[in-house]
């Protein structure tokens, strides 16, 4: 299992009533269940035991592209029945299934470089027309589902909501507060040097996507990938001489 989110707990003094406090925060980086989460007992578990382990406010930072939709709709519905305070703050980007999770916030602040994306649920399906059919009505129901929590947040109509995603929609900071994903706007006091860098690219991609998925499809049909080639700098070397050599 690949875990994508990690916690720092640490006491603090509240310095108006001079008790001591647990100040946790959550930081999600990275593909959400990348590896492990449908069909899988253990790796839900383990978050919400770590979750409800603890008690207090809790501040969470997502750095994500997205990921399993089922994932992100689990530990959306974790956070949202957590007792206490969640603060959600957005310091790279909030897309696809990582925005689901955005939205379980108390309160969701956003940095003033940070991208939130929101788009329809994608998936692949194999099999005849009624099958295909099957997918299709999945997916619309997932959408429904997806923007239950959007409708939640931002107040704005199903329609609004549902071209929004149609059309997947890029957010700046300043777009995102206008249209209710996110409260504000984070200041310097907000920021964190506890943020641990990402393992993996935070760029979002298609092409990524869709390689990662045919790698999945060929392990599952037990065709081997086309590895990717990478040669040496010293080698390209050799091989411009040679050309500029050739006569």
């Amino acid at each position: 299992m690949k875990k994508f989110w990690n916690w720092k707990n640490r006491t603090v003094t509240n310095e108006e009533t001079q008790e001591q406090i647990q100040e946790r925060t959550l930081f999600l980086n990275g593909t959400i269940a990348e590896e492990s989460w449908f069909d899988d007992d253990v790796t839900p578990q383990l978050f919400k035991d770590e979750l409800m382990s603890g008690s207090g406010n809790i501040t969470v930072w997502i750095n994500s592209p997205g990921g399993d939709c089922v994932a992100a709709a689990q530990i959306y519905n974790m956070l949202m029945d957590y007792k206490g305070d969640v603060t959600v703050k957005i310091d790279g980007i909030a897309a696809s299934a990582a925005s689901v999770i955005a939205m379980a916030g108390t309160k969701v602040l956003v940095s003033p470089v940070s991208m939130l994306m929101i788009h329809n649920p994608m998936t692949a399906a194999f099999g005849n027309s009624e099958e295909m059919q099957k997918a299709i009505e999945m997916l619309s129901s997932v959408k429904d589902s997806i923007i239950n929590a959007y409708e939640i947040k931002t107040g704005l109509s199903r329609a609004k909501l549902s071209h929004l995603m149609d059309a997947e929609t890029w957010m700046d900071a300043n777009k995102a507060v206008e249209l209710g994903f996110a409260d504000g706007i984070m200041s310097r006091a907000d920021e964190t040097e506890d943020i641990a860098a990402p393992t993996v690219s935070m760029l979002y991609s298609k092409a990524n996507v869709v390689n990662s998925l045919m790698e999945k499809i060929a392990a599952k049909c037990a065709i081997e990938p086309k590895p990717n080639r990478t040669q040496k700098a010293t080698d390209l070397m050799e091989r411009l001489n040679l050309i500029k050599n050739w006569r």
